[in-house]
């Protein structure tokens, strides 16, 4: 499962710490909505919900920074960037493996004797 591509909608089921916990655990580039309306696409590398006032910080897409940006004036934050973990996981990997040995055996068996 990737979160790209997701525009969480926050409320009653979802924070926006919940949002952004996420958005620090995601492996590539989100689009951070400022209540101002203003957006700024980069990574998002830190995060300290336990500051006075709790704040991000993001490298741009540009890789200006660190931009340190306070949880108040966030309004949401997209997940826009490709997910580089996607399809990295264990069991990716192992899928991949048993695959490649598949085909393998299927080449050794149809080659040229």
């Amino acid at each position: 499962m990737t979160l790209q591509g997701w525009v969480p909608e926050i409320g009653e089921f979802l924070t926006l710490a919940e949002v952004i916990d996420l958005a620090f655990d995601y492996r590539g580039n989100t689009t951070v909505v400022k209540a101002d309306g203003t957006e700024i696409e980069g990574y998002v590398f830190n995060r300290d919900r336990e500051a006075p006032e709790p704040f991000i910080q993001i490298f741009d897409a540009a890789g200006n920074g660190p931009i340190r940006i306070p949880y108040s004036e966030i309004r949401n934050i997209r997940f826009t960037g490709r997910d580089m973990a996607a399809g990295n996981s264990w069991q990716a990997w192992l899928e991949r493996r048993e695959r490649e040995k598949v085909e393998r055996a299927a080449g050794l068996e149809t080659g040229p004797a």
